[in-house]
């Protein structure tokens, strides 16, 4: 993170200086008055390293964590000579208690008093569903299992998003944001090498149980974390130079519905889902067709390509959202889905459309850091950044379960050509629909973003 600047120091009474210095950041102020001569010190908006290691370490093993829940789904289920549609069924559970429980996962988060708690609550019982499916995998467990493990990741994820920007400030939310995308996207390199290892050698439910004990150091790197209002995201708070900001009317679903911004960057991510779900298995069904010896390790590559470029690329895109902006970043990761539909279809050789996954790691990262930012930004002052984040993501999944079944009847009916021309027809059509109807959210000088809402 980028040095913070040297703070005037000030007495506060005993009980005050107790307060986590998150819980004193400046929220859009003035820069704190530098002093020359005195020792470098952490800001008010700074967290303590402490904290921040926390926060890695906890976004690195839930990653870990839910790497198990992929792939290795399948594999598993397979192994138990489970059917195909048995399979299927498992996992139409999970998408649909997924899909439905995004906006009561976050408002769950935003009523809990305590983001920490939210967070550990969820990430137990994300381990807990993992040590179920290894332990007893019969036909109700399973279902329970999988319905459990969705309903926790979708209070999960809201509640990761809220420590973070509640830790760090709005004013270094984008850097704080790209950094857990980073540590995300190494958990899931790390953790899917690690779980194939031991489904190789030991046995494949032994990744399972390696799932479940996961959750052990993630509630440990959580306790770094201070608990309390200091992560609270989302609510207004008094800055040291400025005052207090009136809420908003926080009415639940129907004020969502009356914010503007929000309704405009949903219906961009509907579309991006729409266009982009679809493509990777889209991929792996053509690389069977023209290199069936070699077509595991290349969709395995299709897959650790766009890692490592998030990885790499995503604390860049951060900082970048602070500098530039979130508009000129998302137009970049809009623009990159177009552009990769179109080389599928009309590139052939196999190990090109390996390459050409870097541009799904460049939309990656973009989003992994624009989706909670801008929701952070829209919904500031409301207290119901959780519940928004919510409705965002059953629009995205709303988006990728269309996705599969258009591109599948495009590839049936028409060819697979044509259907990556569709689906970079439809991703277009969400670039245009950024360029005219999104605005830019980000605050300058102090005051607030403009907020059509």
């Amino acid at each position: 993170m980028t040095a913070s600047p040297v703070t005037e120091r000030r007495a506060y009474p005993a009980r005050e200086r107790d307060i986590h210095r998150s819980d004193l950041r400046e929220r859009g102020g003035s820069r704190p008055v530098r002093r020359a001569g005195r020792p470098s010190t952490p800001g008010p908006a700074d967290p303590s390293r402490r904290a921040t290691y926390g926060l890695d370490a906890f976004t690195f093993f839930i990653a870990n964590l839910q790497t198990g829940f992929g792939p290795f789904l399948a594999v598993y289920f397979t192994q138990q000579k489970w059917t195909q549609s048995d399979i299927g069924l498992a996992l139409t559970v999970g998408s649909l208690v997924s899909l439905l429980g995004q906006m009561p996962g976050g408002a769950f988060v935003d009523a809990s008093r305590s983001k920490r708690f939210a967070a550990g609550f969820s990430a137990f019982w994300v381990g807990a569903s993992a040590v179920m499916l290894a332990a007893l995998p019969t036909y109700l467990v399973v279902m329970l299992a999988m319905a459990i493990h969705s309903a926790a990741s979708c209070v999960l994820t809201p509640a990761i998003a809220a420590i973070s920007i509640g830790l760090v400030g709005h004013a270094q939310a984008g850097e704080r944001l790209g950094r857990n995308a980073s540590f995300s996207a190494v958990g899931n390199a790390l953790g899917a090498a690690g779980m194939g290892a031991i489904g190789y050698y030991l046995s494949n439910n032994a990744v399972f149980y390696l799932a479940g004990v996961l959750v052990i150091p993630a509630l440990v790197s959580l306790s770094f974390i201070p608990s309390g209002r200091s992560v609270d995201a989302g609510r207004p708070r008094p800055a040291a130079q400025e005052p207090e900001p009136q809420p908003r009317e926080a009415g639940g679903i129907s004020a969502l519905l009356k914010n503007r911004a929000l309704l405009c960057f949903a219906a961009c991510m509907v579309l991006f889902f729409l266009a982009n779900a679809a493509m990777l298995p889209l991929v792996g069904s053509v690389m069977t067709l023209r290199a069936s010896e070699t077509a595991t390790a290349l969709v395995a590559a299709c897959i650790m390509v766009p890692q490592a470029v998030l990885a790499l690329t995503a604390p860049f895109v951060g900082r970048l959202a602070q500098s530039w902006g979130r508009k000129p970043l998302l137009l970049i990761g809009f623009a990159a889905l177009p552009v990769r539909g179109l080389f599928f279809a009309f590139v052939s050789d196999p190990y090109w459309m390996v390459a050409i996954q870097v541009f799904d790691g460049i939309s990656a990262s973009v989003l992994g850091v624009m989706v909670p930012l801008i929701v952070s930004d829209v919904t500031r002052g409301t207290g119901r950044f959780n519940t928004a984040l919510g409705a965002v993501g059953t629009g995205m999944g709303i988006g990728a379960a269309l996705s599969t079944a258009l591109a599948g009847l495009m590839a049936d009916e028409l060819g697979s050509q044509t259907a990556f021309l569709g689906l970079a027809i439809v991703g277009a059509a969400g670039l245009v629909l950024v360029l005219l109807i999104m605005p830019e959210t980000r605050r300058r000088n102090g005051d607030e973003a403009h907020d059509p809402s």
